[in-house]
């Protein structure tokens, strides 16, 4: 069992660590509302982890990369989703963005339901989640959901301490970002503009 988690949890931190949507969310969302609310964007995204698990472990994913339609449909799905939310941000105010007041919970759960929305709606999560995990799997003549499973609980439990270390760094960084008065715009857009090219990223 170990001697395929050990190298399984090597190649989850060296793909985590990769460019991508998931860590870029991460961050610039823990930039604009801080540590706290980026820990629970984290907390949506790797949530996600759980559901494409799940259609790994039962065999829907291989169902949605037989079926383009399928598979099409959730990528324009999540990225309508994505532009809905770079609208929402270009309609916002700037400056709340820099608000001392405190985040309400609403606010986090609406966080956390964005992480989580995002990672659902990602097809190519599933996809690669079908492609990767097969391959470590320590006793295919065995139970394999549960062993599915536990390299799901695997990849969580080392994304989520990635991203929320992630979250913390740039919430460092974001202090000095807004000690200047126009960084609030800069934010707004940089949001606007991510949520536009992680949308682009799904669809191609």
């Amino acid at each position: 069992m170990w001697d395929q988690i050990i190298p399984f949890l090597t190649a989850s931190i060296l793909l985590t660590f990769s460019p991508g949507p998931d860590i870029i969310y991460v961050l610039v969302r823990s930039m604009v509302y801080g540590y706290k609310q980026g820990i629970m964007t984290a907390l949506g995204l790797v949530s996600g982890i759980l559901i494409h698990t799940s259609l790994v472990a039962f065999g829907v994913s291989a169902v949605i990369k037989q079926s383009e339609n399928i598979f099409l449909f959730i990528k324009v799905l999540g990225a309508l989703y994505l532009l809905y939310l770079a609208y929402q941000v270009y309609k916002s105010n700037p400056e709340i963005a820099f608000s001392s007041d405190d985040i309400t919970d609403k606010s986090m759960f609406s966080l956390y339901k964005q992480g989580f929305i995002m990672n659902v709606l990602n097809p190519k999560v599933g996809i690669f989640f079908l492609a990767f995990f097969p391959g470590f799997l320590w006793d295919p003549d065995g139970n394999t959901i549960l062993q599915f499973y536990i390299l799901g609980a695997v990849f969580m439990l080392q994304a989520f301490f990635i991203f929320s270390s992630v979250a913390v760094l740039a919430d460092k960084i974001s202090v000095y970002i807004k000690s200047h008065p126009k960084a609030g715009i800069f934010l707004k857009w940089m949001q606007v503009v991510i949520f536009i090219l992680i949308a682009v990223l799904i669809l191609v």
